[in-house]
C-alpha cells in the first residue's frame, strides 16, 4: 500500500497550497481535513489541494474531502483541487466534489486563478 504524505507547501495570504501523496483513505482523509481546518481558522479561505502523488482515494477518503468542502463553504472560502489522474477526476465527478470545488490541471494554473482571491 502506498504511504501517505501531506505537506504545507505554499501559503500566501489568505491562500493556501497542500501537496497530498498516497493512498486516502481514513486516516489520511482525516489528516487532510484536521489539517484544513487549522489553516481555516488561521483565516486563510483559499484552499488548494494538490493530488499529483496521489492515485486512489477510497470512499471514506472522499466523505472526509466533502467535509473538508462543507468547512470551506462555512467560512465563505474556495476549495480547489489540482493535478487529478482521471480516475479521481472522475470519481469527482460522480461525487459531486467538481460541482462546488474548483478543479483545475496544474498548480500554476490554479495559483494564477486563486491568488485574485486570497
Amino acid at each position: 500500500m502506498e504511504t501517505f504524505e501531506l505537506k504545507l507547501a505554499h501559503r500566501d495570504g489568505r491562500l493556501a497550497v497542500l501537496e497530498v501523496a498516497g493512498y486516502i483513505n481514513n486516516e489520511a482523509g482525516e489528516a487532510i481535513a484536521d489539517t484544513a481546518a487549522t489553516l481555516l481558522s488561521e483565516g486563510h479561505r483559499v484552499l488548494i489541494l494538490d493530488l499529483a502523488g496521489t492515485r486512489i482515494i477510497n470512499s471514506i477518503g472522499i466523505s472526509m474531502l466533502l467535509e473538508v468542502l462543507e468547512k470551506v463553504i462555512e467560512v465563505k472560502g474556495t476549495l480547489a483541487f489540482c493535478c487529478l489522474s482521471p480516475s479521481i477526476a472522475k470519481t469527482f465527478q460522480i461525487m459531486g466534489l467538481a460541482q462546488y470545488a474548483k478543479i483545475f490541471p496544474d498548480r500554476a494554473q490554479a495559483l494564477a486563478a486563486l491568488s485574485v482571491e486570497s
